[in-house]
């Protein structure tokens, strides 16, 4: 059975910086970007995102609901997105 590919979308800026997706994420797929959002805070980043398993925890920790975790299907992986 294939690995069921997942693509995590971060609003920058939505979040504020709390690194609470960051820790939540048990395959660190996420890590603070060295970049400032229009609010002055240092933002999540996808660094791994092969490695996301869906799990969605960085999505439930976040206060800011500034995450997103969607199932991608295999067009949409062959394609490149």
């Amino acid at each position: 059975m294939a690995k069921k590919n997942y693509l995590v979308t971060i609003d920058r800026n939505r979040c504020k910086g709390c690194e609470l997706c960051v820790h939540a994420c048990p395959k660190q797929v996420l890590a603070m970007s060295k970049d400032i959002n229009e609010k002055g805070y240092f933002f999540a980043t996808v660094v791994s995102q092969p490695d996301c398993i869906g799990c969605k925890f960085c999505g439930m920790s976040c206060p800011d609901s500034a995450i997103e975790v969607a199932a991608l299907d295999e067009a949409e992986v062959a394609g490149g997105i």
